[in-house]
């Protein structure tokens, strides 16, 4: 079996998504602003009503973290971004995706071959539309980020396809943001 059937058996088996209690806390790899680790950190999960969600996003960010829609490709942000950063949760700013790990898929949509650490996303089956997906979600705060497909680039062979108004880019080096 070479990794690419490995990864994907992986992938087929990822667990659903159950989503936070109030009070819950979970563990998450903490970044500085150039993206160095911080180590882990146990945090409070980030749970809001819908109204509260509907207040702090805009309407499709809202849609696609919270009702786990879909931007259509090309038309939103990041897809075509070259800067060096941090790509961070756009509902709690936990650190997602690295700059450095991102690549043009030609999909329309921001692609990375791999998180920034697999302890901030949750990885769940994804049924809908008739077909099976394996959908990225935020550890911190269950927004739906995207999927992940096994026809990413080496070295991991993942396309981890991510809704671009479901992050927000921070430059390297600016300091803003604990997550």
């Amino acid at each position: 079996m070479n990794r690419r059937e490995l990864m994907a058996g992986a992938i087929a088996f990822a667990i659903p998504v159950r989503k936070a209690d109030a009070g819950e806390r979970v563990e998450i790899e903490t970044f500085d602003a150039n993206g160095k680790s911080l180590g882990l950190s146990r945090v409070e999960k980030v749970v809001k009503s819908d109204a509260e969600w509907r207040a702090q996003l805009s309407p499709l960010a809202f849609e696609v973290t919270r009702k786990e829609g879909t931007e259509r490709a090309y038309t939103g942000p990041y897809w075509n971004d070259h800067a060096d950063g941090l790509y961070r949760c756009v509902c709690c700013d936990t650190a997602l995706f690295d700059s450095k790990a991102k690549y043009d898929s030609g999909t329309g949509w921001p692609s990375f071959f791999s998180p920034i650490s697999k302890l901030n996303v949750v990885e769940s089956v994804d049924n809908s539309y008739g077909m099976r997906r394996v959908a990225v979600s935020c550890k911190r705060c269950d927004a739906h980020l995207g999927h992940v497909f096994t026809d990413g680039p080496r070295p991991t062979g993942l396309r981890y396809c991510m809704n671009g108004v479901a992050l927000r880019f921070v430059g390297r080096g600016v300091e803003e943001g604990k997550g």
